[in-house]
C-alpha cells in the first residue's frame, strides 16, 4: 500500500490564490475573455421579455428539458430481456447524496407490477402467537420512522472482475441509490404478532410473479429493518415496490424485497433460490460462500469520469465522488491522481452516516497532464477498501457479486476519461 498523505485544509479563497499561482496563464486568459462584452449578460434575452408558464402547467414537477440526459440506462447485452433485468442510476450527473426516485436504479425479476393500496395485504405467519394480515391503512397507523439508507445490488461493479469492461461510472457503479425511507420498523410488526421462542429467522416474500424471497436472521429483523411505504417524502414508485417494500440497511439489494406480501417466522433459513443458486460468491476452487449479506466499504470518483469529462480546461478542478459502507459510517476517503502511488485525503461534504452514501470532494488544480484517478474509502470499523488484486487473491476470478475494489479512471490531456485497470 502506498503511504497516505493527509491533505491540508484550506479556504476556497486560499485555494483560488494557489490556483492562480499555479495556473496564472489560464486564469489570465479567462480574465481577458471576461473583459469582452458577453451578449448573454449585456443584452436583453428572450426569457426576460415575456411571461413564463403558469403554476398549473405541470401539476407534478418534472426535470427541465435541458437535463433530459440525466436518466437511468440499461446495457442491452447484459440480460436476455428487460423484464428480468436492471438499469443504472446516473451517478455521474448527480451531486449531494439523495437520489431522486426517478433516477434510482431498477432491478426486477419478473417486471414491475401495479398493485393499488386498496388491494395491498401483508401476511405475518409461521412461528408467531397470532398470525395477522395487514392492509396498507393498517400499516399507516403504526408509529413510523424516517431514515436515509443506500440500496446497492450485490452485482454492482460485477462486470469489472475480469478487467475494465464498462466505460462510465453509471455502468460500473450505478446499481445503487440513496433515499430517505419512511416506514414501520419490522420489529414493531413482529411484536404485534408475537414471535415464538423457536423463531430464529424471517422469510420475506414479494407479491410479483417471481415470488422473490430471502431469509433474514432474527437479529437483523429486530434491529433496523423497515417496512417502508414512502421514499424521499412521497409514495414509492411502482418500480421501487409501490405500495410497500422492505428496507434492509447495509445489506445487499436482493434482500430489499419489493411489493412485500408475506413475512414468515421460521426456525431456520428457507434456502430459497435467491440465497443458494443465486447471490452466492463462487471462489477460485469452485466452492461458493453464502450469507454474504453486508456490503463492504466502497467508493468511486463520479467526476471527472468517462461520462463526465473535464471540459473547462486547466486550472481549478473539483474531483467529486461517493463512498459507502454496509458496516457503518464512512470516516475517510483518499484520492489518488497517479494510480495509487500517492494519496490525498478528500473533504467529506458532511460526517458519514451509517449505511448511507457520503459525498466527498477534492479541490485541486489540473495542469492538463494525464491522471489515473482513484478513490479509497475507510469506514468506522477500520476497514479499508481493497484493490482488485487484493480481492482476487482471496476470491479469484469466478465471482460476480460484492466487488468493492478501487476503481481507476484514466483522465487524458484533453479532459476525456476512460475506464482502465490499475490494480
Amino acid at each position: 500500500m502506498s503511504e497516505t498523505f493527509k491533505g491540508k485544509s484550506t479556504s476556497r479563497r486560499g485555494f483560488l490564490r494557489g490556483a492562480a499561482a499555479a495556473g496564472a496563464g489560464a486564469l489570465a486568459a479567462g480574465a481577458a475573455k471576461a473583459a469582452t462584452p458577453d451578449p448573454l449578460i449585456t443584452e436583453p434575452q428572450p426569457w426576460a421579455q415575456g411571461l413564463g408558464e403558469g403554476v398549473d402547467v405541470t401539476p407534478y414537477g418534472l426535470p427541465i428539458q435541458f437535463e433530459n440526459d440525466v436518466v437511468r440506462r440499461n446495457v442491452d447485452w447484459l440480460t436476455a430481456d428487460t423484464i428480468s433485468s436492471i438499469n443504472f442510476t446516473p451517478i455521474h450527473a448527480l451531486d449531494g447524496t439523495i437520489t431522486p426516485q426517478g433516477c434510482a436504479f431498477e432491478r426486477h425479476h419478473s417486471g414491475a407490477i401495479e398493485l393499488a393500496k386498496e388491494d395491498y395485504r401483508l401476511m405475518i405467519n409461521g412461528l408467531v402467537d397470532t398470525p395477522l394480515v395487514f392492509s396498507y391503512a393498517d400499516l399507516e397507523r403504526f408509529p413510523r420512522e424516517n431514515h436515509v439508507y443506500f440500496c446497492e445490488c450485490a452485482a454492482n461493479t460485477g462486470m469489472e472482475w475480469a478487467g475494465a469492461q464498462l466505460n462510465g461510472a453509471q455502468f460500473t457503479h450505478g446499481m445503487i441509490h440513496n433515499m430517505e425511507y419512511t416506514g414501520v420498523p419490522l420489529r414493531t410488526i413482529l411484536e404485534e404478532a408475537g414471535v415464538k421462542t423457536e423463531g430464529k429467522w424471517v422469510y420475506v416474500e414479494g407479491a410479483d410473479a417471481s415470488s422473490n424471497g430471502r431469509s433474514i436472521p432474527m437479529e437483523k429483523a429486530l434491529d433496523d429493518v423497515l417496512v417502508a411505504f414512502k421514499a424521499n417524502g412521497e409514495a414509492l414508485r411502482k418500480e421501487h415496490g409501490y405500495p410497500v417494500r422492505l428496507v434492509v440497511p447495509g445489506w445487499e439489494g436482493n434482500m430489499w424485497v419489493k411489493w412485500l406480501r408475506r413475512i414468515e417466522v421460521t426456525d431456520a433459513a428457507v434456502q430459497s433460490r435467491e440465497e443458494t443458486s443465486k447471490y452466492t460468491d463462487t471462489l477460485e476452487d469452485g466452492t461458493s460462500r453464502k450469507w454474504t449479506w453486508e456490503m463492504d466499504a466502497k467508493s468511486v470518483v463520479t467526476s471527472p469520469s468517462p461520462q463526465a469529462p473535464i471540459t473547462h480546461g486547466t486550472g481549478p478542478l473539483v474531483i467529486s465522488g461517493l463512498a459507502w459502507s454496509g458496516r457503518g459510517a464512512i470516516t475517510r476517503v483518499d484520492v489518488s491522481k497517479d494510480g495509487g502511488k500517492t494519496w490525498e485525503t478528500a473533504r467529506l461534504a458532511k460526517p458519514g452516516e451509517k449505511m448511507a452514501l457520503t459525498r466527498f470532494y477534492l479541490d485541486t488544480t489540473w495542469d492538463g497532464t494525464e491522471m489515473l484517478l482513484q478513490s479509497r474509502a475507510m469506514d468506522e470499523t477500520g476497514y479499508v477498501q481493497p484493490t482488485k488484486t487484493q480481492l482476487r487473491e482471496v476470491r479469484g476470478l469466478n465471482s460476480i457479486y460484492h466487488n468493492n475494489c478501487i476503481q481507476t479512471w484514466w483522465v487524458k490531456p484533453n479532459g476525456e476519461a476512460e475506464n482502465v485497470e490499475v490494480s
